[in-house]
Formats: structure tokens, C-alpha cells, sequence
């Protein structure tokens, strides 16, 4: 197989700009795509060349696979990285880009038709023997087979979007009278973000941990996997804090889930960076959710505990190599990484897009920051509003904890609102602290995380305050009266008096 020289990266924001260090330190040539929205964003300034794509609408132009293989062809390119989301679990692309000529860095289109789309997984890993939650094996064809399956199966049941992850077009239903609206929302919301309106139903299983294994194949039919990651801390079924090593698993289910997974991938002959997750019940048994089949949000992580640069052993696996390592490597320390978006927790999470006025990231041993922003630069509100992703390496996962404690108060960013103060709290609750979470940990303590007190509390505080103003308020009055009465009735200020009898200024 050819070696790759220039690498477009279908995707913006900052997982385009970790891919192209990557590229840069592997002396590739890089190339970006970007919307009439991101023209001032920072991945176009990184990248040796930029390319626009169409309209700010991601279905317009990131969503475009005729204007990426446009740019592809205009800039020379040999290669396509997708990053995550849009394209990147398209099989559709996968062979556009293959038709064109380009390699393509990710897995197979018969992988992905085989794990990317999510019910299609389901029988896989069925066939497989792999244990699976109860749920569709198919999409549904109409809201009538939605219903009629809900009923079945009983309430609460997850609405999830076949054609993508990442929380897109993920509901959970608890009544029936609220199935219909969360039926039009996902199918609205996973048109949007993959193309596919598919949706299907899983049952909801109560107070699980969500817990995934990266994956890594070669062309060669070898598959290992790069341990866990714990990602049960979520908001809006979206992840905010992840970590390896996960606190609640034992080296005995390491192995086990290592095991299931690795079978998973040779299952479907994957190749490249791959994602088998699970839920965990509260007995420690655990049952496949999902394959993500890509490069994940929070791989930083895993790349702090193993020392492996992922993205260049997806180029690598891309031209042919085999993986640098063929079997598990045992964790070595703690890594937890925080998402940072633009957007307020006290408004139910909603996205929070404006101009940046000043961004400080914090720094020194054992930290990271992949961002796409800087001072001055407007976030817009098109797309995912996660501005950056902070992670930290420390032997051990109390001292990671207080290591991110520091991090997020060296993180000051203004202009716009941020959750930055809500992953503060996070890494102080006693519950986080423990390790024993589980995906119901932030909705549950949402009020306490917000910093919130009790109402009666509150309230109190308030009083007292506006007591405290009136008396400032009455005893600055005085003080004035009292000045006034000293300067003959002036109504100047006494320091304004004071700084006239001193003399005038003159320009000289």
C-alpha cells in the first residue's frame, strides 16, 4: 500500500487540529474543510491548506460527501481522516473516498455496515454471543411499531438513533404520553447530525455504568484492546467526565470485557480505532451497548495510560502496518478528562454560543488541553458546542482528581458561559469521589452540582444582603452629608475638592 503524504481532515474544531499535530509530527501535509460559519476557525489557520464546503448547515457542507472529495481533489490529497461524528461512520463515504483513489484512515465499509449502524450490531453480537441489553434488532418503520414495542417491553425504554452515537437522537422515555414527542425529536435530531433519521428501542436499565473498551485491528486479522474507559458520568445522555482506569472494574472483568470486545472486532474483520461499549448492572454484569466505529472523544485518555499516540497507529494500520503491539498493555497510572462546552447547566444544559474576549488554558506536568478556540473567536451555534477537552496523568486516581481540581481553576475563559464551574463541582462530590457512579449521578445531583443551596437558605441570604446594602447605602449618605457640610454645601466630592486645591494640570 502507498504511503500517505497529505491528509484531509473531514471534520473542524479541535479533534482537526489533534489529528493534523499528529500528521505535522509525522511530516504529512495537512488540509482542511471548513463551513462559511468556521472560515475564522482555528483548524482552518492550523491545517497547511483550507477548503470551504458549502453553507454554515452541516447537512451543507460537512455532511457534503461531493464537496470533501472536491477538496480533496483540489488540494492533492491521498488520504481522508473523518475524526468523529459527520462522516466518520458513513460507509457511504468510505467507498466514495475508495472510489476516488483516497485512503481512507478508519475500518472497512463492511465494518462499519456491520457495527456502525446500531441495530445491524445488535445481530451481529447476537450471533456472536455476545450478551446484549434487551432491545430492537431493527428500526422502527413507524411510530405505531415504536409504541407497540414500548408496551411490550415496558417503561422506561432509550430511544437511540441507528446511524450514530454521541448522545445524538437518544431519548429516554419514561411514560407513553411522552413516547411521541421523543420519537419526533430523535428522528429529528439524528437526521441532523448523521443523515439517517433511523431510530430504534433498547430497555432502560436502571442505574447502570457505562463502560467502554478502545479496540485497535490491523489489515492482518490481529485485534487487541487498550483497556477501559469509564464514561458514566453524563449529561443528557451525552458524556462530560471520563476515565481509565474505570474504579468499579477488578483485572478478573478487565480481562473479561477485554475479551468479548476483542472478539467483537475480528468478528467483523475491523481495522483502525474502534470503540465495544457497555452498560454494567448494578451485579457487575455487563451487556454490549454499542460499537463506535471511530476514534472517540476522550481517546486522550487512553493514550495518557499507555503512552500510545492512537491516531498515528490509525495511520500506520491505514498503510498497511501492523499494530506496534499485539498484545493488552496493563494500565499505567490515572487519566480523567473533562468536556468543556459552551453552554449553562442552570438552563437545562442549553448551548451557549458567543465571542470568546479571553481564554487562558491551564498547563504543567500532566496536562492537556485539546481546544479549537481562541480569544476573539465567535462559537457558533450550528454545531456541538464543546469548545475544548481538558485531561490530566497522575499515578493515581485520588491524585488525578486533585490534579483536575487545579486545572479547572487555572482555566479562565470569558465572553461567553461555560460549564467550567459545574466540572468543578463534579470533582469535588463525595460521590465522584468515591468512584461508585453510575449515568444517573448528574441528573440525580444536578441542584448540588449547580451549587445551589436549599431554598429556605437561599432565601435568607437574600434578605440579609439587602439588609447590609440599605445600611451601606444609609451610611454612605451620611458620609457624604458630612463632606458637604465641611466644603461650605459643595455638592463636589470631597476627593475631587481635594485634588483641586492641589493645583490644575497643564500640558507642557
Amino acid at each position: 500500500m502507498a504511503r500517505i503524504k497529505k491528509v484531509l481532515v473531514a471534520n473542524r474544531g479541535e479533534i482537526a487540529i489533534r489529528v493534523m499535530r499528529t500528521c505535522k509530527e509525522l511530516g504529512l501535509a495537512t488540509v482542511a474543510v471548513y463551513s462559511e460559519a468556521d472560515r475564522s476557525a482555528l483548524h482552518t489557520r492550523f491545517a497547511d491548506e483550507a477548503y470551504c464546503v458549502g453553507p454554515a448547515a452541516s447537512r451543507e457542507s460537512y455532511l457534503v460527501i461531493d464537496n470533501i472529495l472536491e477538496a480533496a481533489k483540489k488540494s492533492g490529497a491521498d488520504a481522508i481522516h473523518p475524526g468523529y461524528g459527520f462522516l466518520s461512520e458513513n460507509p457511504k463515504f468510505v467507498r466514495a473516498c475508495e472510489k476516488a483513489g483516497l485512503t481512507f484512515i478508519g475500518p472497512p465499509a463492511s465494518a462499519m455496515d456491520a457495527m456502525g449502524e446500531k441495530t445491524m450490531a445488535r445481530r451481529n453480537m447476537i450471533k456472536a454471543g455476545v450478551p446484549v441489553v434487551p432491545g430492537t434488532d431493527k428500526p422502527f418503520e413507524s411510530f405505531e411499531e415504536a409504541k407497540a414495542f414500548a408496551l411490550k417491553i415496558d417503561f422506561p425504554v432509550m430511544l437511540k438513533a441507528a446511524g450514530g452515537g454521541g448522545g445524538k437522537g437518544m431519548r429516554r422515555v419514561d411514560r407513553l404520553e411522552d413516547l411521541e414527542p421523543a420519537w419526533r425529536t430523535a428522528k429529528s435530531e439524528a437526521m441532523s447530525s448523521f443523515g439517517n433519521d433511523a431510530v430504534y428501542m433498547e430497555k432502560f436499565l436502571d442505574q447502570p455504568h457505562h463502560v467502554e473498551i478502545q479496540v485497535f485491528g490491523d489489515t492482518h486479522g490481529n485485534v487487541i484492546h487498550l483497556n477501559e474507559r469509564e464514561c458514566s458520568a453524563q449529561r443528557r445522555n451525552q458524556k462530560v467526565v471520563e476515565e481509565t482506569p474505570s474504579p468499579i472494574l477488578t483485572p478478573e472483568m478487565r480481562a473479561a470485557m477485554g475479551e468479548v470486545a476483542v472478539k467483537a472486532a475480528k468478528a467483523v474483520g475491523y481495522v483502525g480505532a474502534g470503540t465495544i461499549e457497555f452498560l454494567v448492572d448494578s451485579k457487575r454484569n455487563f451487556y454490549f451497548l454499542e460499537m463506535n466505529t471511530r476514534l472517540q472523544v476522550e481517546h486522550p485518555v487512553t493514550e495518557w495510560v499507555t503512552g500510545v499516540d492512537l491516531v498515528a497507529w490509525q495511520i500506520h494500520v491505514a498503510q498497511g502496518g501492523v499494530l506496534p503491539l499485539l498484545k493488552p498493555i496493563a494500565p499505567r497510572g490515572h487519566s480523567i478528562e473533562v468536556r468543556v462546552y459552551a453552554e449553562d447547566p442552570a438552563t437545562n444544559f442549553m448551548p451557549a454560543p458567543g465571542t470568546i474576549a479571553y481564554v487562558r488554558v491551564p498547563s504543567g506536568p500532566g496536562i492537556r488541553d485539546d481546544s479549537g478556540v481562541y480569544a476573539g473567536y465567535r462559537v457558533p451555534n450550528f454545531y456541538d458546542p464543546m469548545i475544548s477537552k481538558l485531561s490530566v496523568w497522575a499515578p493515581t486516581r485520588m491524585e488525578a482528581i486533585l490534579k483536575m481540581r487545579r486545572a479547572l481553576d487555572e482555566y479562565v475563559l470569558t465572553g461567553i458561559t461555560t460549564n467550567l464551574r459545574y466540572l468543578k463541582q463534579i470533582m469535588e462530590h463525595p460521590e465522584f469521589v468515591k468512584g461508585d457512579y453510575d449515568t444517573g449521578f448528574l441528573p440525580r445531583e444536578h441542584q448540588k452540582l449547580l451549587g445551589e443551596e436549599d431554598p429556605a437558605v437561599v432565601e435568607a441570604s437574600m434578605i440579609a444582603a439587602a439588609v447590609r446594602a440599605h445600611q451601606r447605602a444609609e451610611h454612605q449618605q451620611a458620609q457624604i452629608a458630612a463632606a458637604q457640610a465641611r466644603s461650605g454645601g459643595s455638592s463636589l466630592s470631597p476627593w475631587r475638592t481635594a485634588g483641586r486645591r492641589q493645583g490644575s494640570w497643564k500640558r507642557g
